[in-house]
């Protein structure tokens, strides 16, 4: 309720789909080992992009600043060095819930991982902090499938 209400500060009208879009996002982030807690971009001409990013790992605040070729990379990059993986992105998409300026993105990440495959999706009105949510939720969902393992092979007495 609290997001809902932030988004209907945020923007003129919200939308079926907004609130749609509100509810699978919370559904998606649940009870995670990784979570966004704070995020702060800046790019422009001239710039070089630097993403400022606190993330909580299992409970602990971790911080970094990282540059990137835009800010999206920069992003992805401080994700990458507060929570250290050999995932490969394979897939970032951005689409709009609604029509409009004050539109809430929605972003997709696909990763990959020694032959695991994971996607994440994310909501915002801000389509950086919804790259940076999508990116943690596929991390997330990452860490639960490595928590999995195979079933071992069972041998047979000879």
């Amino acid at each position: 309720f609290k997001r809902f209400k932030d988004l209907a500060d945020k923007k003129k009208h919200v939308f079926d789909e907004d609130i749609a879009a509100l509810v699978d996002d919370e559904i998606m982030r649940g009870h995670d080992t990784i979570a966004v807690k704070q995020l702060r971009v800046e790019s422009g001409t001239g710039l070089e992009p630097v993403a400022a990013l606190t993330l909580t790992v299992e409970g602990e605040e971790r911080r970094v600043t990282a540059e990137g070729d835009g800010p999206v990379d920069a992003i992805f990059k401080a994700i990458r060095a507060l929570y250290p993986h050999t995932a490969t992105l394979q897939l970032f998409q951005i689409s709009a819930v609604t029509e409009g300026t004050d539109a809430q993105a929605t972003v997709t990440v696909r990763l990959e991982e020694e032959g695991r495959t994971v996607t994440g999706k994310a909501s915002d009105t801000d389509t950086m902090a919804a790259a940076a949510y999508a990116y943690v939720n596929a991390l997330n969902k990452l860490v639960v499938k490595r928590q999995k393992r195979a079933p071992e092979a069972l041998t047979v007495a000879q």
